[in-house]
């Protein structure tokens, strides 16, 4: 590959890490072509952006970069994808789907680490903490629900009042008559 290419090439990584928050190195030694086009299907559907890259170069785009990588740079050997997403989690459950439908003994693809929520998460055992992180909406959610149950218990302490109050009155006037 000429010098030129290769420059390109690191440009454009750099410039999918500004335009990504997060994302995923992925193991996919071993895939054969059907298994390969499914976990790309998967990624078109989660809206994962899913680019195999030399090693070297996004090591050199990792330098590059404004942020501190260099807790990734042992993960870089082997086949490597990467996963590019705005939704930190959602790498995470696709592969963690993919891996569940995998025939017995077949750990490919595997994760090798990942950058989600400013965050480095670095071997196959963090999968689950990364299924684990919740996506912006669910956070909103989340934040809603805490906010809506003190009110819905203060209209229901209001309406059951508004009962108590009108059955005294109601009796008090009976008694005046």
């Amino acid at each position: 590959m000429r010098k030129e290419d290769k420059a390109i090439i690191i440009g454009q990584l750099g410039e999918r890490l500004k335009e990504y928050p997060h994302f995923y190195l992925v193991d996919v030694t071993g895939l054969d072509s059907v298994r390969t086009a499914a976990m790309r299907r998967q990624c078109f559907k989660n809206e994962v952006k899913m680019v195999v890259v030399k090693n070297t170069l996004l090591h050199k785009a990792f330098e590059a970069s404004e942020i501190d990588y260099s807790p990734l740079y042992d993960t870089l050997k082997g086949t490597t994808a990467v996963l590019f997403t705005q939704v930190a989690n959602a790498p995470a459950k696709m592969l963690k789907d993919i891996l569940a439908k995998n025939p017995k003994g077949v750990e490919t693809p595997a994760l090798k680490g990942a950058y989600a929520e400013e965050g480095f998460y670095v071997g196959a055992d963090q999968l689950d903490a990364l299924v684990a992180i919740k996506s912006k909406n669910e956070v909103i959610a989340d934040i809603v629900a805490m906010l809506a149950a003190p009110m819905q218990g203060v209209v229901s302490a209001l309406e059951s009042g508004a009962n108590t109050i009108h059955g005294v009155l109601e009796t008090l006037a009976e008694k005046g008559e």
